[in-house]
């Protein structure tokens, strides 16, 4: 079945459409949830929750804004950070009191992130490709050094020393910090 097949049923709110993203997509989405969430119940806790999702949100899918690999994609990475949170949230087990403070930032803090945040997509669409990648895959997608190791053929000191590099590279590029 063709990913505008799948499309397609999902917008009809067809069932068939489910099984087909799960036959079809079930496996890179494991692939970006993995990483994220380690425990086996809590991944597929999450893939049925992106499957949700995606059942709900299709209407928001355009083309013309990106692939539906990129949608999907980020949609699962989303998901399963939020599911994280959610999982670290009330996994204390503490009752919050009146007196904490909040940790929500103050619409300053998120007008400063959102413009720091389009700094670095800037500077990380100035990157070549390949660098490119190794910093998704190491900042955006969390995998594993020793993952991004394996899956490039390469030792895991080359790709911390790669890491090294790219964000020697992005903190010129950026005037200032790069955390990670």
């Amino acid at each position: 079945m063709q990913e505008q097949e799948i499309i397609e049923l999902l917008l009809q709110k067809n069932e068939k459409g489910i099984d087909a993203l799960l036959l079809h997509y079930g496996p890179l989405m494991r692939y970006v949830i993995a990483p994220i969430l380690q425990n086996p119940h809590e991944q597929e806790d999450c893939l049925s929750e992106v499957t949700i999702r995606v059942w709900e949100k299709i209407e928001q899918f355009k083309k013309e804004r990106g692939s539906w690999n990129a949608w999907l994609t980020a949609i699962t990475r989303n998901t399963a950070l939020n599911h994280r949170r959610n999982m670290l949230r009330c996994g204390s087990g503490a009752e919050l009191s009146d007196d904490i403070p909040s940790t929500e930032p103050t619409p300053e803090e998120v007008i400063v992130q959102q413009e720091r945040q389009t700094e670095v997509n800037h500077a990380l669409r100035q990157l070549p490709p390949k660098e490119r990648m190794l910093f998704y895959r190491k900042y955006y997608y969390l995998q594993s050094t020793a993952q991004i190791a394996s899956e490039l053929g390469m030792t895991e000191r080359a790709v911390e020393g790669k890491l090294y590099r790219l964000k020697k590279k992005l903190r010129k590029m950026l005037g200032g910090e790069v955390h990670g």
